[in-house]
């Protein structure tokens, strides 16, 4: 004879027990959430001026994410008010500092546009070459090692443009001094790339394009440490093409320059 299975009802207890609990949990996470954005609305309600301060002892703590959502809240919420630049300025700190690269680029860009005689404009142009430089080389080059002479390196270009514009705009700025530390860095980096590809140049026999590249990085980032590379270039590259006394006086010029071969 066929049994058929009585269901349980110490099973169906248990089951419905499991889903009053979900249930349970998810009320609890979306009332936390709830009072998360209450305390918020409550820190703007109490004062503008406290809410900023909220989220500048965030940021100071580490927490980003929190003085981000702090600095977003109130820059949409209070566009005209006294603090509203500092807001801006604070914000491009916040993203810089929690990877977000291109929301620090576009907070800058946006500061400069709209506050083109600021006091703070050298401050808003040195965050805007932090967040290039920070994306130049990527975490994971770094890791691994990779070399980075042979890498187009757009975001270093742009980094050095924009220190380059600081130290030469604002020389008084509290910034210039390590502005041109981290181009003394990146002029090396963008040196050894043109050399990379001067180089390249010459193994294929594009003498003229050798000699170029090889010019240009010892103009564009003069003091590099590659500039005896520069040259060795530019001699390989002239005797190649027959211009034996221009090779002559490249020649005078890396034995004066670099008496030691260094």
């Amino acid at each position: 004879m066929l049994t058929i299975a009585t269901p349980q009802p110490q099973r169906y207890k248990r089951a419905g027990m499991r889903a009053f609990l979900t249930i349970l949990i998810a009320a609890m996470v979306l009332s936390g959430c709830a009072n998360n954005e209450e305390s918020l609305e409550d820190e703007f309600l109490n004062s503008i001026t406290d809410a900023y301060e909220t989220a500048q002892k965030a940021m100071r703590a580490g927490n980003y994410r929190r003085s981000i959502r702090i600095f977003e809240a109130l820059q949409a919420r209070f566009p005209f008010s006294d603090l509203s630049k500092q807001i801006q300025l604070q914000l491009m700190y916040a993203y810089y500092k929690s990877g977000s690269q291109e929301q620090a680029i576009d907070a800058s860009e946006t500061f400069t546009r709209e506050n083109p005689t600021h006091e703070r404009i050298d401050y808003a142009l040195y965050i805007k070459a932090l967040a290039y430089f920070e994306r130049d080389p990527g975490l994971l080059e770094k890791w691994f090692r990779k070399d980075l002479d042979n890498r187009p390196p757009q975001d270093a270009e742009l980094a050095f443009s924009l220190l380059k514009r600081l130290v030469e705009r604002y020389p008084a700025s509290e910034y210039a001094a390590d502005a041109e530390q981290r181009m003394v860095y990146l002029r090396n980096r963008l040196a050894a790339y043109q050399n990379s590809v001067a180089d390249y140049y010459l193994r294929r026999g594009a003498y003229v394009a050798a000699v170029n590249r090889a010019k240009y990085a010892l103009e564009e980032y003069n003091g590099a440490d590659s500039g005896k590379d520069s040259l060795d270039i530019m001699i390989a590259a002239y005797e190649k093409l027959g211009m034996t006394e221009v090779a002559a006086d490249a020649r005078r010029v890396r034995d004066n320059t670099f008496p030691n071969g260094g």
